[in-house]
């Protein structure tokens, strides 16, 4: 088989083989994930400010979330690397929680799906936040990971509830 037509996946007996993927279409795929970092008021306001010691929260968090998606195949066994063309990272502070919500939207165009990118950039930008202001709420919580939406591929679109 040419090079970027298999995937390796584990059967049902934990084996892993090579699947031939070169019949799946190349289409555009697109997954959104998100999550969020719950945290008491005052870390918030400490966020939000730019006054954490170890510097810009959420500017260094978005780009620790792009960094991980593109580097998923190196941190989940059997994720197989893809041409990412696109990722966006958003990170938007909320009084109501109080916290910080964190969206992902992963693209490729290619024979497999980016739901893993997704939350994975997600994922490491919510543990770069916690990391970040850890030492003034040692308390906070990583809540709510998952796919919001999937487009492309042959199973359809998803969209969470």
């Amino acid at each position: 088989m040419a090079q970027g037509q298999t995937l390796t996946h584990l059967d049902a007996a934990g084996q892993a083989n090579m699947v031939d993927v070169s019949a799946k279409p190349v289409t555009e795929r697109i997954a959104v994930a998100e999550g969020r970092v719950v945290m008491r008021p005052e870390t918030l306001a400490i966020v939000k400010a730019g006054e954490a010691k170890k510097g810009d929260v959420l500017g260094t968090a978005r780009l620790a979330g792009i960094m991980a998606a593109k580097r998923t195949h190196d941190l989940i066994p059997l994720c197989h690397p893809l041409l990412i063309s696109k990722v966006v990272v958003e990170i938007e502070p909320d009084d109501a929680l109080p916290g910080v919500r964190v969206t992902a939207t992963v693209k490729v165009s290619g024979q497999t799906g980016v739901e893993m990118e997704a939350l994975t950039a997600v994922s490491v930008a919510c543990l770069t936040v916690y990391d970040m202001v850890k030492a003034v709420d040692r308390g906070m919580r990583i809540e709510g990971v998952h796919v919001v939406e999937k487009t492309g591929g042959a199973s359809g679109s998803y969209r969470a509830e």
